[in-house]
């Protein structure tokens, strides 16, 4: 029983070191090995058998003796089929020497029946015809999956960052790539003369190509590798009529495929999808997701760390923005030297001190470098486990990119029919418990985590999918626990910043995305396989139990609780209370709890302001304010309001409401001075409208984004456009310039302040509306205060220091307060929703 599941979880061949998978339409795969005791660099050029499943065989009666069971073996120019056993809508297992040529017979069959011609197996619909991707057929048949035997630092890795003249690459250049080589040493590669010459920077891509080709990595990466480093090289690149072979095999040239985050390439929702496979027909339901496209090459793989660092700051919610300097800074990547130059700045620099602007290149390939080794080993661990190309698992969900790979492949080996996507009974999913108890600031705070609350209960109770017969998602969430066990353990073993020990805790994180997915699959009517609401909604109502369970005995035992959900509980403990007393209350209530659900000690905190659900700051002991929920940390957030709200948390935490007023009036009198640069007053904003669209009812209702694009000669923009906007005098809408990417994210306005602090005060008109942030600073940020103070100390902290009152009361007694609810608010979970999102592209 035990070597069935690892088969459905690892697969069956044992082929060490596969690096890269590349496979045609036509039946001819391409396998790229490493050999993990030589390093060296094998070929395989081998031949599959293209497949897809049926409902049923009468599209493929008009080919008559050419249609043939599997059994009677392949013949050139047949097609065979293969019928799966059991209950489920997709029954045939249909194969022929050249998938075009199966697509081609399905086509003019359909087309006969339903009386119309079809052009695309995407025109038919999912519960008759289901196809993946080539290469995913060949890992799916051949039982195959990447890096078996491999670890990640085994693999060569290749990071390059462009440096251009502007945005648009329809009219701006790339003047300096930086690379970072498989050995860790750094190159800039340059324009050699003119820089508006169209030779001069046709002659620095050749150069980089012949770069990677040389160096011949097995993986290129980059932050926003395809957000804008690839968009705008091969737009260049088309434009210059330079040939990009970036890839080991094939023409030169970008190929695309569908993703949820990627270049819209000027919006077009048609673009082919990777090597012929049918956009809507990639293993899952058809969405709209499918409108963005991202490139792909034989051989390599295109990783983006961009999708590392947004499925951690799903699950965290801890970094400060998403940009590389940010995250760079935040996980101690970025050096004390690191150069910092604003995106628009970068040309301009170059022109006057190009070894500065080498230093910060080489900087950004370093700290991607950096950030694929910290955070992009679960990636890496998933496709040793699921059939599909390493980097479709980079950017994939784990419901629909992970786990229903898994259980294809699961039913396909086992020889059963598959179900085809169901719309659902009507039912609507319950949605997990969220209870607030508390509300203010609460000192003395113990967090008691509950691991993986859901899935325990899936395994506690054998909740599974009523359509899964097989009881494969439940085999695979109780292999994936058990594994991850002892993951972590080898982990522990092995000596710390060994390549082992980063293995097996990515294997660990990897194993803990997949195990934690199980329920949103469950939920996830529509856009997964084996959805099944009902049985989301028996786990649901187990888990309020078990919260509900887990609270009253917590509270029985002395503590004041202040949020709950599925994640752990925080609660306040009396002020005598040692860590020892924490840690035992913890252990006899979870001895209490279910078998399978654990309950563990996750940290104490000297105090918590608790303002919404999900929505709180904490002060550690030792260590530095930490913030979850949008109401702290929020990228539409004007900076200088996150910046007085910090500082006033500090102090609010600490007991200090004086200190509060203080950071109040700082703030308010540093806008009236106008000593706030622009910059930290303007909010990011995504456009979310087409130019004609807000034209055409811009004289119902006008707004600030887009009246600041038309007031600076903007008269045309993108959907998903990113800018900066600010209120400015007169009721204007002011645009500040942004940067290079959309990565940089203005640098994140406070490493650049010391050093280039002159540069930007030269350059900031400093018009903003200073009576309008002023309001913003109460009305907003201070608002968030408010379930700390009383309403006579809120009215006292908040005074305008323009405007005292005569009778302002003296705050030198205030103090914090905390109200407990006599009724807990309960609140449906958000963070647990079924369906994935942009967070966790699928």
């Amino acid at each position: 029983m035990n070597r069935k599941e690892d088969e459905w979880l690892w697969g069956w061949d044992p082929t060490p070191g596969i690096v890269s998978v590349w496979a045609e339409p036509e039946g001819r795969a391409i396998v790229w090995r490493r050999l993990p005791e030589t390093d060296a660099l094998v070929r395989e050029d081998l031949s599959f058998r293209p497949w897809l499943l049926l409902a049923s065989l009468e599209d493929l009666g008009h080919l008559g003796a050419r249609l043939r069971p599997e059994g009677d073996g392949p013949a050139p120019h047949r097609v065979t089929y293969q019928e799966l056993e059991g209950p489920g809508a997709l029954r045939y297992v249909i194969r022929a020497d050249d998938g075009r040529t199966l697509s081609s017979a399905i086509l003019q069959g359909a087309a006969r029946r339903l009386g119309r011609p079809l052009q695309h197996l995407r025109d038919l619909p999912p519960e008759v015809v289901f196809v993946m991707p080539p290469e995913e057929q060949y890992l799916i048949a051949s039982g195959r999956t990447y890096f078996r035997d491999l670890p990640f630092d085994a693999l060569h890795r290749l990071q390059f960052d462009l440096e251009t003249t502007g945005l648009d690459p329809e009219h701006d250049r790339i003047f300096l790539v930086a690379l970072r080589a498989p050995d860790g040493s750094t190159e800039v590669l340059e324009v050699h003369g003119d820089e508006d010459d169209d030779e001069a920077e046709a002659d620095l891509l050749g150069r980089l190509v012949a770069r990677i080709q040389a160096w011949d990595p097995d993986v290129i990466e980059n932050h926003n590798l395809h957000g804008f480093d690839l968009p705008f090289l091969a737009r260049r690149a088309q434009h210059l009529g330079v040939p990009l072979a970036l890839g080991r095999a094939g023409a030169p040239g970008l190929r695309q495929r569908p993703s949820a985050r990627g270049a819209s390439l000027g919006g077009r929702s048609d673009a082919p999808a990777t090597n012929g496979a049918a956009p809507g027909q990639n293993g899952g339901a058809r969405t709209d997701r499918q409108r963005r496209t991202r490139y792909t090459v034989p051989g390599r793989e295109l990783i983006d760390t961009m999708d590392a660092v947004l499925r951690h700051d799903f699950s965290a919610r801890d970094l400060p923005g998403h940009g590389l300097k940010a995250v760079a800074r935040h996980f101690g990547l970025a050096g004390p030297d690191r150069e910092l130059i604003t995106g628009a700045r970068i040309h301009h620099v170059f022109r006057t001190d190009p070894e500065r602007v080498r230093r910060y290149a080489c900087d950004d390939v370093k700290e991607a470098a950096g950030l694929a080794r910290l955070l992009g080993g679960a990636a890496f661990a998933l496709a040793r486990m699921a059939p599909r190309r390493y980097e479709r698992l980079a950017d994939a969900g784990a419901a629909t990119g992970v786990l229903d790979p898994l259980l294809v492949r699961a039913y396909l080996r086992a020889g059963a029919a598959l179900p085809a996507h169901e719309p659902g009974d009507g039912t609507s999913h319950s949605g997990a418990a969220l209870h607030l108890f508390a509300t203010g600031v609460a000192k003395h705070v113990v967090k008691a985590d509950v691991a993986s609350l859901y899935p325990s209960l899936m395994r506690e109770y054998r909740i599974g999918p009523r359509r899964d017969r097989l009881g494969v998602l439940l085999a695979l969430v109780d292999r994936l626990v058990d594994q991850r066990l002892d993951a972590k353990a080898r982990a522990r073993a092995a000596l710390p910043g060994s390549p082992e020990r980063h293995t097996h805790e990515a294997l660990s994180a990897a194993m803990k995305l997949v195990v934690n997915s199980a329920y949103g699959y469950l939920g996830a009517v529509g856009l997964t396989r084996f959805a099944d609401v009902h049985a989301a909604n028996e786990v649901t109502r187990h888990g309020r139990e078990v919260l509900g369970l887990l609270c009253r005995e917590l509270a029985a035992r002395g503590v004041t609780l202040l949020e709950a959900d599925t994640d752990g509980v925080y609660f306040s403990v009396p002020p005598a209370w040692e860590e020892a007393d924490e840690r035992r209350v913890v252990s006899e209530v979870a001895a209490l709890l279910p078998p399978r659900v654990h309950l563990e000690f996750d940290g104490r905190y000297a105090a918590m302001l608790s303002h919404e659900p999900k929505n709180y700051a904490l002060q550690p002991y030792d260590g530095p304010l930490l913030l979850r929920g949008v109401a702290f940390r929020s990228r539409r957030a004007e900076p200088f309001g996150e910046d007085f709200l910090r500082r006033a948390l500090r102090c609010l935490l600490a007991g200090d409401i004086p200190g509060v007023r203080e950071a109040y009036i700082s703030t308010v009198l540093a806008l009236r001075r106008r000593t706030i640069p622009t910059h930290e007053v303007a909010s990011r904003v995504r456009l979310t409208k087409a130019s004609s669209q807000y034209i055409a009812t811009r004289t119902r209702r006008r707004e600030l984004p887009y009246e600041a694009m038309l007031a600076n000669g903007r008269t045309h923009w993108s959907i998903g456009e990113r800018i900066r906007v600010y209120r400015a005098t007169g009721g204007r809408a002011g645009l500040l310039p942004t940067p290079a990417t959309e990565e940089s994210e203005q640098e994140d306005g406070d490493a650049l302040e010391g050093r280039q602090g002159s540069e930007r005060t030269s350059r900031d008109p400093r018009d903003y509306d200073v009576e309008y942030y002023t309001r913003q600073l109460r009305e907003t940020f201070a608002a968030r205060l408010a379930r700390a103070l009383t309403p006579a100390d809120f009215a006292a902290v908040f005074d305008d220091p323009g405007q005292p009152s005569l009778f302002t009361p003296c705050l030198s007694g205030a103090r914090p307060i905390l109200t407990v609810l006599q009724e807990p608010q309960e609140h449906r979970d958000e963070a647990e929703s079924p369906v994935e999102t942009t967070a966790t592209p699928g």
